[in-house]
């Protein structure tokens, strides 16, 4: 419980005081005891977080794999596996106990992603019992390491259209495994340059067709083993370690190439597909497309991973930042008055609780993709439109989370001013190792593009069979108005319909803290951009254009629309959890927190509201007066809502920043 006491100010206002550990317990939610256990068993680790600066590369990989094997021991890191293979059965545990890992050394989180969630997941996802019976308690217990070998040197997103070959030789019964090119070679592969002894490789499966000519049947996954037991790689297999990086340098990333490499039939994860031993192929799953987008969708576990982990990486940013800016002082506006707590300056505040808020906000987002996760992968929620959802979601919360991870980490280490340079601080290793969250599961732009494409086709059984210059056709083919009445827009159009252009009206009906209003500037931003994109798209076509060409000038469009969509549902997530919270301290201040990520995401948009007649100028000014008085009500609050996230100290490796006087 924080220890200032409610106070007064000269308005009326009674400042709320924070139950630390209560909001603790609602943020860490229904895993909230093995979080606990992951926190110390980092704290048993934090080691880790200094000595990196000083061991050689290969030292420093090392240590993470000892760690890293040392919390599969624990049982931490594999909850989503089956009980009879050493886990628990709990998809939401095992995201849980990641975002919760991102606390730590982010090269042992990562490796971690690597082994149990990627390779692990391939193998449980994608395989059968025989895969599982003959992996699953290994690769759980840090016995078997292996990799995810699906990104190639010249195919990162374009998953489809990668080269390596898994050609079926009849006569032996065996897959030959081909890398026709340097091009493609597989590359920034996790555990394949030092420690990985298998990998899941994704490859375009060639298989004889009926009138006996080979037929490329799409990408499909095969188990293959890379290195013997002395650790040296298996005959035709080529390892290169990919060097050093900008960050998570304990982590072993390197590239394969595979030279006629045999492996047996059974090596086929075979949960959506099969060839038989004469060499016939099958699947439940006519489409190919279809088929290819089933598998992926079953390894979605990793975008949803990894934005739990960038928002964790911010909760560690803003926790050093607000607790230094309430130590460190500066200035004075009395030469007979101590100098200014950083934290008392309305720009100060300015630069750190609106962050503070969205990270809030996403938590909260993040928390529901959890619960969806789990819910579709422990086989409650079985409908192909609950699975679409989940994509979608999973894809947008990981852009916007790791895109605010690397926004929020510089901010604070600005904030922080020089001490935030040094290395002993944390900054140096926050900034280098979440950098590549922005790229890695999926590049961010090109996530946003998938959730757009959503949007547009409201999850049509048609979807999943389309490339993107396929959808263009499919929603230029669509009535304009069949678009819109799937959405809210409509809606609010026929609410506005009697107000003219330029007016406030609507603006005037709520005030500026009403959730009601602050939801409907967001639905009305989203549902407008949709109308918006699919107008475009169906102008450009109509218009005789390619459809590559039409995507790509509607390209920025379909990306703000994403963006604004997923923001709208950071805003229902934050406003649902407030909806359940008893009256008292927390609730206030969660509600502080909720108004003000609400009011800064209308302001940082206020230029398209105010195009499109939904925000005067007026208003405008108004939206910010009040965000500056939220910060100054957030202000003896700050600290407590940091200290919330439950980060221990050990793991904050700020002493420099946090301990001085």
């Amino acid at each position: 419980m924080a220890t200032n006491p409610n106070q007064v100010t000269e308005d009326g206002y009674v400042q709320p005081v924070v139950d630390v550990p209560a909001l603790t317990r609602l943020l860490d939610g229904e895993h909230a005891a093995l979080r606990d256990k992951v926190r110390a068993a980092l704290v048993e680790h934090a080691g880790l977080l200094v000595d990196a600066d000083e061991m050689d590369r290969d030292e420093f990989r090392d240590r993470v794999r000892d760690a890293v094997v040392e919390m599969a021991g624990t049982g931490l890191t594999a909850s989503h596996f089956p009980t009879e293979y050493g886990g628990g059965g709990d998809f939401g545990a095992t995201v849980a106990a990641f975002e919760t890992t991102a606390f730590g050394d982010l090269s042992a989180l990562v490796k971690i992603g690597v082994q149990f969630g990627l390779f692990g997941g391939a193998v449980l996802n994608l395989g059968t019992k025989r895969h599982h019976d003959a992996h699953l308690a290994d690769i759980a217990a840090g016995r078997l390491l292996g990799c995810f070998a699906m990104t190639e040197t010249g195919h990162g997103s374009n998953v489809q259209a990668i080269g390596t070959t898994a050609t079926y030789d009849v006569a032996t019964g065996e897959f030959v495994i081909e890398t026709p090119d340097d091009s493609a070679r597989k590359d920034y592969i996790g555990n394949a340059a030092r420690h990985g002894t298998m990998a899941a490789v994704f490859a375009q499966l060639v298989v004889g067709g009926p009138d006996g000519q080979p037929q490329n049947h799409g990408v499909h996954c095969l188990l293959v083993p890379i290195r013997d037991e002395a650790g040296e790689p298996m005959p035709g297999v080529r390892i290169r370690d990919c060097g050093h990086k900008m960050g998570l340098n304990g982590v072993d990333n390197g590239r394969l190439w595979f030279d006629g490499v045999r492996v047996p039939r059974e090596a086929l994860l075979n949960r959506f597909a099969d060839v038989s031993a004469d060499g016939v192929y099958s699947s439940e799953i006519e489409s190919a497309n279809r088929r290819f987008f089933t598998m992926l969708g079953t390894l979605v576990m990793g975008r949803v991973s990894v934005a739990g982990a960038g928002i964790s990486a911010s909760k560690v940013a803003l926790t050093v930042a607000t607790r230094y800016a309430d130590r460190r002082r500066q200035f004075t506006t009395d030469d007979d008055q101590p100098e200014l707590l950083l934290l008392d300056y309305g720009q100060h505040q300015r630069r750190l609780f609106p962050l503070l808020a969205r990270t809030y906000a996403l938590h909260f987002a993040q928390d529901g993709l959890r619960r969806h996760f789990d819910d579709v992968f422990s086989g409650r929620a079985t409908s192909e439109q609950v699975r679409r959802d989940l994509e979608s979601k999973a894809a947008g919360i990981k852009a916007l989370g790791t895109w605010h991870a690397t926004r929020t980490i510089q901010e604070c280490r600005e904030a922080c001013g020089g001490a935030g340079y040094l290395t002993a601080n944390r900054f140096t290793a926050l900034k280098a190792d979440t950098d590549v969250f922005t790229t890695f599961e999926g590049d961010n732009h090109v996530l946003l593009q998938l959730v757009a494409k959503g949007l547009l086709t409201d999850y049509s059984s048609e979807f999943g069979d389309m490339s993107q210059f396929e959808l263009v056709k499919f929603v230029a083919g669509m009535a304009v108005d069949q678009v819109v009445e799937r959405t809210m827009a409509h809606r609010l159009i026929e609410r506005l319909r009697d107000v003219l252009p330029g007016d406030d009206k609507w603006n005037q009906e709520s005030g500026l803290l009403d959730p009601t209003y602050h939801l409907d500037m967001l639905r009305f931003r989203e549902e407008h951009m949709v109308a918006g994109a699919a107008k475009r798209l169906k102008r450009g076509i109509d218009a005789g254009l390619p459809a590559g060409e039409v995507f790509s000038r509607v390209q920025d469009h379909v990306i703000a629309t994403a963006n604004a969509h997923v923001e709208r549902l950071m805003l229902e997530s934050f406003i649902a959890v407030f909806a359940t919270l008893p009256h008292g301290d927390n609730r206030v201040a969660l509600g502080l927190l909720c108004d003000l990520f609400a009011l800064t995401t209308i302001e940082a948009d206020r230029g398209w509201f105010m195009e499109h007649n939904r925000l005067t100028g007026n208003r405008s000014k108004a939206i910010t007066r009040e965000i500056n008085d939220l910060c100054r009500k957030l202000r003896p609050l700050a600290v407590d809502l940091v200290d919330a996230f439950g980060i221990p100290d050990e793991l904050l490796r700020a002493e420099e920043l946090l301990t001085w006087q």
